[in-house]
């Protein structure tokens, strides 16, 4: 039996730990959103506002520690769309 094409794009995959690891504390320490693009020898989070960019950068070693990471976060201000 073959599957639908909507059944192929509705079907949605698990995000990686990083990216929940780096949604949860932004949400938990900032009620705030972020985006999270991962590549191989870095982590790319964009913020909405220069203020929640500026305060993740004060954060940046806890944040790394939350992630379990050893590639190099960046932060990023752009615009994002919800």
């Amino acid at each position: 039996m073959s599957k639908s094409l909507a059944d192929i794009l509705g079907s949605r995959w698990d995000e990686p730990p990083e990216i929940q690891a780096i949604k949860r504390y932004v949400q938990q320490n900032f009620d705030a959103f972020v985006q999270v693009t991962i590549q191989p020898k870095q982590i790319i989070i964009s913020a909405d506002s220069a203020a929640l960019a500026a305060s993740l950068r004060l954060h940046i070693y806890p944040l790394q520690q939350a992630v379990k990471t050893d590639k190099r976060l960046v932060i990023r201000i752009s615009q994002q769309r919800r």
